[in-house]
């Protein structure tokens, strides 16, 4: 039975684009051209909004839960902190306090939240080593285990970062990937990243399944949840969910914040110890074992594979226009136009069409993400007016070649 218990959220935000696109004038000047491709008022109207119904309370609740014990890790994409710093100081300012207590593990985490490490792995590797230095600027802790966007991992990914100097990273623990092998124990495929995989399961009754009224498991309670970790078998469980989780993808109403409030006492009578990624590390690492990883990448999303983010036509449409505008880019050898085209490249984009075409609960959580404000367009005006932003980028991009 697991003893110990590890947990860990990531914070983000997309930077979304400008819907209908708007064409982008020959000769835009560089710093001007970002403002044809993101729609920084809708950003902020919906980041006002999680922050009411998420983060303010949210981080309000696990401020007080660390200060009795309750350990956990967090990381913050550069995307959402880009957003805080220009709309609520306040809000970071209250991140900033919860991440300096000794109870909360920082972690790093892909700064654009892109497909960088599908498209270039030696940037990638740099990318990650300088959002580690501007996280530690930040919050005044250098992160030691990293994330990757939606926790892609595969055989070059671990090579990149095993590269980076960080001590862990995270997998999800997918049967295609395991293959014989429990998640509940510390692996490793190099001789220095050790690797924490996801129980996915008990991680999507909270992350995903916590409010679904057919769920045979509704209502989840906290008690229930901790003899559910409790049983399971191995050295310890890793649990990660989007910290929108709370309050945002299941609302107030659903009982989200009471359950984690309760949760630690639940946990505490079954005795299991909570540890952060970094402890684990230390407490396994001698006894990891072996986990020859695929190339073909992984992720939390969907059913753990990239089908999640490319299973559609319009899906890998629209990556290949993020290729080509990151190609095209490097070309330029603009640092700035490089920028704009990883900002291009955040997986948000694809994950925000995930459903054209489909139906069922993975569908609806992608039409869930879809700004409200884009439906009027319909879902192939959706579609065709995204692949405009690209065009029209690609376009602006021969001016500087």
């Amino acid at each position: 039975m697991a003893e110990n218990l590890a947990i860990y959220t990531v914070v983000h935000q997309p930077r979304r684009l400008k819907l209908p696109a708007q064409p982008i004038p020959q000769g835009t000047k560089v710093e001007d051209i970002e403002q044809y491709l993101f729609d920084e008022e809708l950003n902020e109207h919906y980041f006002h909004k999680v922050a009411t119904y998420c983060y303010y309370p949210t981080t309000e609740i696990f401020l007080k839960l660390v200060e009795q014990g309750f350990k956990l890790a967090i990381g913050f994409s550069e995307s959402f902190l880009r957003q805080a710093r220009h709309w609520d100081n306040k809000l970071l300012s209250l991140f900033q306090e919860l991440v300096k207590h000794p109870n909360v593990e920082l972690i790093g985490v892909e700064p654009y939240h892109s497909f960088l490490p599908l498209i270039d792995l030696r940037l990638f590797q740099s990318q990650m080593t300088r959002a580690r230095d501007n996280l530690e600027r930040i919050f005044s802790k250098k992160p030691q285990v990293t994330d990757t966007t939606e926790m892609l991992m595969s055989d070059g990914i671990y090579h990149a970062l095993d590269g980076s100097g960080f001590a862990g990273t995270f997998i999800d623990g997918r049967e295609w990937v395991m293959g014989w092998r429990d998640p509940m124990y510390l692996y490793h495929q190099g001789k220095s990243l050790m690797l924490l995989a996801r129980h996915y399961q008990l991680s999507d009754d909270v992350g995903y399944r916590f409010s679904n009224r057919s769920w045979w498991g509704y209502p989840l309670l906290a008690d229930t949840y901790a003899h559910w970790i409790k049983e399971s078998r191995g050295d310890f469980i890793f649990l990660a969910w989007d910290y929108e989780t709370f309050g945002e993808h299941h609302s107030r109403e659903t009982g989200i914040f009471e359950f984690i409030q309760q949760l630690p006492e639940e946990l505490d009578k079954r005795c299991i110890t909570l540890l952060t990624p970094s402890e684990v590390i230390a407490k396994y690492r001698e006894r990891s074992f072996y986990l020859p990883l695929p190339a073909y990448p992984s992720t939390w999303a969907g059913e753990g594979g990239m089908e999640f983010f490319l299973g559609n036509n319009v899906q890998q449409a629209l990556f290949q226009l993020m290729l080509h505008t990151y190609n095209k880019a490097i070309l330029s050898e603009n640092h700035e136009l490089i920028d704009l085209a990883l900002w291009l490249a955040q997986s948000d984009n694809l994950h925000l069409i995930q459903w054209f075409g489909r139906s069922g609960p993975e569908a609806e959580v992608s039409a869930y993400f879809t700004p409200d404000e884009w439906w009027q367009l319909g879902p192939s005006g959706i579609v065709w007016e995204m692949q405009q932003v690209y065009k029209n980028f690609i376009r602006a991009l021969d001016t500087y070649l």
